[in-house]
């Protein structure tokens, strides 16, 4: 073993156990939280330049910073949320080759759920109900609109998630609704460019029943709006389906990306 190799482990372990305890900082840490300069850092844990520079490359690979270099250098924190959950989900299930068929498989389990747990919240009248009919008058807005429709319509699937309150379940599911919005924005935006993008028709027919749903929510209905959500869910889903029926699950891309970025906050 060379010198330059037997060196390097040390340190190694060393920017490890730094980037250790700074993750912990991070994920611990209020939302507003900074990390140190470099030179704090290397008076505050007592090891060189190099461990620290290590240790936060190590953490930028995590995407929980990201590192600016020049005059202006220094680290900037990123908390994980749900559109980062997603992304790294997004990557697990493409590298297992999984099927867009399969995804939304698994929405139609789970996200329809969410509806239900919304119907039981004894503040959907004040909480829930307002945002999604805002939601529903601006997507009626947009019939006609192709992708600006399907971009608003969409944000109904996201409100009725976050409004689930068990974080666990918010989180989980959010994560799979920003895989598959990311794919039918992909798909519309073609479909919009070619010019066959559903019919107006059938555009105000999804804004229809995401008023019943919501009709539902507001009466505390939890079985009919988990009915009606996941009857909706499986109809849309088919739309993108029958055009991308053996595709993958795709978050690598940059429009993926970029969608799942964009996906709401997650809130209660």
């Amino acid at each position: 073993m060379t010198s330059a190799r037997r060196g390097r482990t040390p340190q190694r372990r060393i920017a490890e156990t730094v980037a250790a305890e700074l993750r912990s900082r991070i994920l611990s840490g209020e939302d507003d939280y900074r990390l140190p300069t470099q030179d704090q850092l290397v008076q505050d844990f007592g090891v060189s330049y190099p461990s620290i520079r290590e240790a936060l490359r190590i953490l930028e690979t995590e995407g929980l910073v990201t590192v600016r270099r020049g005059n202006v250098g220094g680290a900037e924190v990123h908390r994980p949320d749900e559109s980062s959950a997603a992304y790294h989900l997004g990557l697990a299930l493409q590298g297992a080759r999984v099927t867009l068929g399969d995804l939304a498989a698994g929405l139609r389990t789970l996200e329809p759920m969410c509806a239900a747990e919304c119907a039981r919240r004894g503040d959907r009248a004040e909480v829930v109900v307002p945002a999604l009919e805002a939601n529903i008058d601006a997507s009626e807005a947009l019939v006609g609109e192709g992708l600006e429709f399907t971009l608003v319509a969409r944000d109904f699937h996201d409100l009725v998630v976050s409004f689930t309150p068990n974080a666990t379940v918010r989180y989980v599911v959010s994560s799979l609704v920003a895989l598959w919005s990311s794919q039918e924005e992909a798909w519309a935006e073609v479909l919009t460019k070619r010019g066959e993008y559903p019919s107006e028709t059938e555009s105000g027919e999804a804004v229809r029943i995401h008023r019943r749903i919501t009709a539902e929510i507001a009466a505390g209905n939890d079985s009919e709006a988990e009915r009606l959500y996941r009857a909706h869910l499986a109809a849309t889903q088919l739309l993108v389906l029958e055009r991308f029926d053996n595709g993958l699950v795709n978050a690598s891309s940059a429009t993926a990306r970029q969608a799942i970025q964009n996906s709401r906050s997650t809130r209660i």
